[in-house]
């Protein structure tokens, strides 16, 4: 009895308020049409008379009028009456995520500037942490429309800085952009508090709000953004969102970015190329090919034979050995035999055996000997064998060789004694 008084009994006041809510206000959406016009920062007007500005105590909650704690208090005690509603009866004693989540989304959609601070009560009777993210990334979207400033106001001074507070910005920024850009845009400027006025966060939630609407749009700001924080974060959204924009937009994209920044370049195509293989290995395969040999490209690569050597190795083996760039076909051999040989190490040892040996191939045999040697040392032994340069050969033989001490050390040394003497 104690545990339900501590535990249960404020989780199903918590699911009362938010049914009810969701039954008061659910009705009201087919009857009004809310105004969502986001106010302009550069205008001058008093921000109170305009909109609703919730004010808040010391402890970061909302300060409520005396009619409003009135108001509070009798649906506090209505919610302790006895005589509840069989539905909402269910949701207390089962906790229906679906039903309790079909009465909040009822209350946002009703949502305007008449009810704000009744929905966000609402959603403050859930409980904290974690488990909310949804209902907290919903509430930011939904007053995003109605009052931006007010819904960034109670964010940052509200929502918790670990789990909430990053998200919810982000959150409404991308619905305000979504709605009014230049505004999203000048406040998130007019508000960054960074050393680096370029480096600033808050433009990667007006990104992604732009990018609903037009990927372009949101491409020429991120464009604009200096090397930094916010810059790799953009960068990676916008790398999945073109990607799910198809083939062709993923790879016009990719293809933009300046050769100049090496490293950047690498891992946002090397993110795209993963996205890309999953959908079409083929035209994948065939942008690796158009591309300058050049770290990214390498990256695209082994990204794209990950997937293929999965799905298809014999096929990812034929296309690696038929690269007229002798770099690109020696690397693409490496990382698929690196794959290939941990499923089925018959196959690339035969797949191997179609090339003679050679100091190109050298890099290609050792990664297969550095694969085969705890399964088979005495296999692994054989092939480094066939290594030409002398140092890499000496190298592969002695992994090959401490592999096999643990399990047959008078084996290992007998074959050493007849095919590899001078290595010791």
């Amino acid at each position: 009895m104690k545990t339900f008084t501590k535990i249960g009994l404020p989780w199903a006041c918590s699911l009362c308020a938010i049914f009810y809510l969701g039954l008061t206000l659910g009705h009201q959406t087919d009857q009004q049409q809310v105004s969502k016009v986001p106010r302009n920062p550069q205008k001058n007007e008093s921000y109170e008379e305009n909109h609703i500005v919730p004010k808040f105590e010391k402890n970061g909650k909302l300060d409520k009028s005396p009619s409003d704690k009135k108001t509070e208090q009798k649906a506090e005690n209505e919610l302790t009456d006895p005589e509840l509603p069989p539905n909402l009866i269910r949701i207390m004693e089962g906790g229906d995520i679906i039903e309790r989540m079909g009465a909040y989304l009822d209350a946002l959609r009703a949502m305007d500037e008449g009810n704000v601070i009744e929905v966000v009560n609402a959603f403050e009777a859930l409980p904290k942490g974690y488990g909310r993210h949804l209902e907290m990334k919903l509430l930011m979207r939904s007053w995003a429309a109605i009052d931006p400033e007010a819904a960034l106001a109670y964010a940052n001074k509200t929502l918790d800085p670990k789990s909430e507070k990053r998200f919810g910005i982000s959150e409404v920024l991308a619905g305000w952009a979504n709605l009014d850009p230049k505004s999203a845009i000048a406040w998130a400027r007019s508000n960054h508090s960074g050393k680096n006025p370029g480096d600033n966060p808050l433009l990667v939630g007006v990104i992604r709000g732009i990018a609903e609407k037009s990927l372009g749009a949101a491409d020429q700001i991120f464009r604009e953004l200096p090397e930094g924080n916010a810059r790799w974060q953009a960068a990676t959204f916008l790398a999945q969102k073109y990607s799910d924009a198809g083939i062709d937009q993923a790879i016009e994209w990719a293809n933009q970015f300046p050769e100049e920044d090496e490293k950047f370049r690498q891992s946002i195509l090397g993110q795209i190329g993963g996205r890309l293989a999953y959908q079409d290995i083929s035209a994948t395969a065939q942008w690796v090919q158009s591309m300058k040999e050049d770290k990214a490209a390498l990256t695209v690569m082994d990204n794209l034979l990950i997937h293929w050597a999965n799905k298809d190795a014999g096929s990812a083996a034929k296309w690696v050995s038929e690269l007229s760039d002798d770099n690109k076909r020696i690397h693409g051999m490496q990382q698929l035999t690196s794959r290939w040989s941990l499923t089925d190490p018959v196959a690339t040892a035969e797949w191997l055996n179609t090339f003679p040996p050679s100091p190109k191939l050298d890099p290609v045999v050792k990664e297969f000997v550095n694969r085969i040697s705890t399964r088979d040392p005495e296999g692994a032994a054989g092939w480094a064998m066939s290594i030409v340069d002398p140092g890499t050969k000496e190298k592969a033989v002695k992994k090959a060789l401490a592999a096999w001490e643990r399990v047959d050390p008078e084996k290992a040394k007998l074959w050493q004694q007849t095919n590899a003497p001078e290595i010791k």
